[in-house]
């Protein structure tokens, strides 16, 4: 992987993590495009600059972290699933669905499903004053719909939001949620990672890790803000149109061009 292949996987990182577009979709189908050789690095790479997204969180929503120890506990709840079931199906989930066929048709269901979601929220209020006001179950709620994110394109912002929604959240409640919410879950999933790669991290791979990470933390700033605003203005419907067009699109192309299952 070069410097300039990295800094646009990290552009693409911080554009998207916070979105219901799928971050981890978008990076695999950019893989594809721009023929990176090393596989296996390109797959922790992605994961790893995580981390610089979840910067841009803890920087926008830091007064958050201060108003008591709620919140730390609703959000562990709600990470409690992913965090049980990654650890279990990590490698196989990383082997076997990493690639432009899964993302492309996950893709093209999560549009239909946000089209679903933005007529269903339209006038819905929240239950809530705060998003630390949730309930446990309806936490552990929306840590169970977010196991369904670990399949590439289904997207984990996507999946927290239409989980939030489900359990009494408002747009705005929902994605502030999902943004918070993303701060254990990437922790786990880039530090896992990590700890599993090390012995085949080279200083060059630092070099690249730190540089997307700082990309991925800038981009990521814009993003959130961007797509809140968004949010309030549009709602989810447009996501939906945009997933459905690129997954029809690359599925076509992978098929055209014969790309391999695995990428």
């Amino acid at each position: 992987m070069t410097y300039i292949q990295a800094i646009i996987i990290a552009i693409i990182e911080g554009l998207t993590e916070f979105l219901p577009v799928s971050s981890t979709g978008h990076m695999i189908l950019a893989d594809s495009l721009m023929h990176i050789q090393d596989k296996e690095f390109a797959k922790t790479f992605e994961i790893v600059i995580q981390l610089g997204a979840i910067m841009a969180v803890l920087l926008i929503y830091f007064k958050r972290f201060f108003v008591g120890i709620t919140i730390y506990l609703k959000l562990g709840v709600a990470f409690l699933p992913t965090g049980i079931i990654g650890f279990l199906a990590y490698k196989t989930i990383k082997h076997y669905l990493f690639n432009p066929y899964t993302v492309s048709f996950s893709l093209i269901v999560g549009g239909v499903v946000l089209i679903l979601l933005d007529k269903w929220s339209a006038q819905k209020e929240s239950e809530y004053k705060q998003v630390e006001d949730i309930s446990y179950v309806g936490a552990l709620k929306i840590g169970l719909i977010q196991c369904v994110s670990m399949v590439p394109g289904v997207s984990r912002a996507a999946a927290t939001i239409f989980g939030g929604v489900f359990s009494g959240f408002d747009r705005k409640q929902a994605a502030e949620f999902s943004f918070l919410l993303a701060i254990p879950t990437m922790f786990a999933a880039s530090g896992y990672d990590l700890l599993k790669e090390k012995d085949n991290i080279h200083s060059e791979d630092l070099s690249l890790m730190l540089v997307g990470g700082f990309v991925a933390f800038i981009v990521a700033i814009f993003a959130i803000k961007g797509f809140i605003a968004f949010l309030n203005k549009y709602g989810f419907k447009h996501f939906g149109y945009y997933r459905i067009i690129l997954g029809v699109l690359f599925l076509a192309y992978a098929i055209s061009t014969g790309l391999q299952l695995t990428v």
